[in-house]
């Protein structure tokens, strides 16, 4: 068994920075499910957020949150909450999280003011279930496109 040793910064940097944005496994896996039931999202279109699945016409935004990054990790590791966890950081990558998850709130807020439905699956939900939750973004989808076609006829009723 390897004992826990404590690595330098420029080792734990190098780590992070190796770990892409785009095109992450967890992205990957439910692009895969997406596909297979017929979904066909745009990917990291730029709009407020850059959502990693985005379906233009019926304002659907999907992200896809990292565990670590986006503040889910401490149900993972078995802390009884985030800021127990956070606590065993370092102030660098506590900030970053905290800073990470504020972002979050306020681009999912920006987006469903200008008329979005914004969806956010944790990394950890979708290597679990990404059959169930592509079938979550199809029903969302699909009620969007449902709930547009319903006002698109009431509006021409109006005219």
């Amino acid at each position: 068994m390897r004992k826990n040793k404590k690595r330098s910064k420029a080792t734990t940097s190098k780590i992070m920075a190796a770990i892409g944005s785009k095109e992450t496994e967890p992205e990957r896996i439910l692009a895969s499910e997406m596909w297979k039931i017929g979904l066909r999202p745009v990917k990291h279109k730029a709009i407020t957020g850059r959502p990693d699945f985005l379906f233009p016409r019926e304002k659907v935004a999907v992200f896809c949150d990292g565990d670590f990054w986006h503040g889910n990790n401490w149900r993972l590791r078995g802390f009884r909450s985030r800021r127990e966890e956070l606590a065993s950081y370092t102030p660098f990558w506590r900030q970053k999280i905290l800073t990470n998850i504020r972002r979050d709130k306020r681009v999912s807020t920006t987006l469903r003011l200008q008329g979005y439905v914004v969806l956010r699956f944790w990394e950890s939900v979708i290597r679990k279930n990404a059959c169930i939750v592509a079938k979550k973004i199809k029903t969302a989808r699909d009620a969007r496109r449902r709930t547009l076609r319903r006002d698109k006829i009431e509006q021409k009723k109006g005219k």
